[in-house]
């Protein structure tokens, strides 16, 4: 390829990276809310928590970029740009599976850590705060890396608006070369690459948070001889 072609496929990746990043954040915020909101004592609250839920599982994501860009701005007047159109889509969409991992997370909480918390009079926030998530979150991250994986994928896409992302890009390139093993095979690459560096991220990261989490790693003895004769049996 040209020097020229390469730089739209660099383009596309940075626009992927963007939109992955952006998504990420809004996917976390949501999955946070939504799956502490599926664990509260009021019905109402978990109601509306499990509702959204089921609604943005059991929906594509394709079509929700669909909604998102062509359908709802002209039901309400505005257009949102691709970029931002793309990002809540996915990011509510994502969203709505990370939460069920953040209620899976909490429920596998011994009970006894919570009861703990209210025998010391914790509010409710404080027992999330002090003692649930601390344990909670180093279990979340394996999911989530999986998750996170998956919202790269789909970040693909948003090429239907026009988006000049990294599937976009190659598409043009392959009509511009009318070659596509070539340039699929480097796109290909290009996925793979960022995966692998996300998955290595969210290891270290898993380390990190499990670090200072659970029991203390037992102290070596050594054994204690007994010398023959002794009497000791």
């Amino acid at each position: 390829m040209t020097s020229g072609l390469w730089e739209l496929v660099l383009q596309g990746v940075w626009v992927t990276v963007q939109l992955l990043f952006f998504s990420s954040l809004l996917a976390a915020a949501v999955s946070f809310v939504v799956g502490i909101a599926r664990t509260h004592r009021l019905w109402i609250v978990r109601f509306l928590a499990g509702f959204y839920t089921e609604v943005f599982r059991g929906t594509s994501a394709l079509v929700m970029i669909f909604w998102v860009f062509f359908v709802l701005p002209p039901a309400f007047g505005w257009q949102l740009v691709p970029m931002w159109a793309g990002t809540l889509a996915l990011g509510l969409t994502y969203g709505a599976y990370g939460s069920e991992i953040v209620r899976g997370a909490l429920a596998a909480v011994d009970p006894a850590q919570k009861e703990g918390g209210i025998a010391l009079s914790f509010t409710p926030w404080q027992r999330m705060k002090l003692i649930l998530l601390p344990q909670a979150v180093p279990e979340m991250i394996p999911p989530f890396s999986n998750l996170l994986i998956e919202l790269l994928k789909g970040t693909a896409l948003v090429s239907i608006m026009g988006m000049g992302d990294l599937a976009f890009s190659a598409n043009l390139v392959r009509l511009a070369l009318q070659e596509s093993a070539e340039i699929y095979t480097y796109v290909l690459l290009i996925y793979f690459v960022i995966a692998f560096l996300l998955t290595r991220v969210m290891r270290g990261l898993e380390k990190k948070l499990k670090a200072g989490v659970g029991k203390a790693p037992r102290k070596k003895t050594a054994a204690v001889r007994v010398p023959e004769g002794s009497g000791v049996s």
